[in-house]
C-alpha cells in the first residue's frame, strides 16, 4: 500500500515544470508592468520640457495648431502631423501664419 502513496518521478517532474511555468509567467507580468510604471515615470520627467535645454516648453496657438515653444533657447517643437498643418495654413494664408511664426523667434 504504501507504494501508492509515493507520486512516481514522471508526476513529480510534471508538477516540477507547472510550477516553474507559473513563476516564468508571473516573472513575466512583473517586469512588464515595471516597464510600464518606468515608461510612465519618464513621461512625467520629461513631458513638456524642452529637448534642447530641459527648460519648459509653453504652447502657442497659431491658427489651428499648437505649437511648443522654448523661449530660452528659442525652440520650436511640433507633434505629429503638426508641420503639414502649419505649411497647409501657411498656403492658404500666402505664408502670415508662418511668418507670424518665425516673427516670435527673431534674435534682437
Amino acid at each position: 500500500m504504501a507504494e501508492f502513496d509515493k507520486p512516481s518521478s514522471t508526476e513529480d517532474e510534471y508538477f516540477a515544470r507547472e510550477d516553474i511555468e507559473k513563476k516564468r509567467k508571473l516573472a513575466l507580468q512583473q517586469a512588464g508592468q515595471l516597464a510600464a510604471q518606468q515608461r510612465e515615470d519618464l513621461r512625467k520627467l520629461h513631458h513638456m520640457k524642452c529637448p534642447k535645454c530641459g527648460l519648459d516648453l509653453h504652447t502657442l496657438k497659431k491658427g489651428k495648431v499648437e505649437i511648443d515653444t522654448c523661449f530660452e533657447c528659442k525652440g520650436v517643437w511640433l507633434d505629429a502631423g503638426e508641420l503639414e498643418q502649419v505649411l497647409h495654413q501657411g498656403s492658404e494664408n500666402n505664408g502670415k501664419v508662418m511668418g507670424a511664426i518665425l516673427n516670435l523667434f527673431k534674435r534682437s
